[in-house]
């Protein structure tokens, strides 16, 4: 089994940046596939990024790329998100998640552990 705890969310102004850990446990972690996905009030929950295990390949949102980026440190079990030049419309509850298989459009099913999530609200 593996175990995600979220941290990093906050309130932000528009513009402004934000970093995003996910701290995991469990011995396959290493050997996972990382994602965060994101669902703001009344919507539905949405992918954001992909990393893989070794941190060679990802994916990213169509609307994330160039502000958001994806890591991983496999030493200290931690995933990241780096999200820059943050909007109002990326507010929402973000969750990491982890996969054993990698996906190139990826569902929530996909995903076989999940986190409880953090808040990020960014302000006009």
């Amino acid at each position: 089994q593996v175990q995600l705890v979220e941290s990093g969310g906050g309130l932000v102004q528009a513009g402004g940046s934000l970093r995003l850990s996910c701290a995991a446990s469990g011995r396959t972690l290493n050997r996972g596939h990382m994602g965060w996905f994101r669902q703001a009030p009344g919507k539905e929950r949405e992918f954001v990024a992909l990393i893989s295990w070794s941190g060679a390949s990802t994916n990213y949102l169509d609307s994330v790329k160039g502000r958001f980026t994806i890591s991983r440190d496999n030493a200290k079990n931690t995933v990241y998100l780096q999200m820059n030049s943050l909007k109002p419309e990326d507010t929402a509850v973000y969750y990491c998640a982890a996969t054993m298989a990698w996906c190139r459009t990826c569902r929530q099913a996909d995903f076989g552990s999940w986190g409880q999530g953090t808040q990020v609200t960014v302000s006009s």
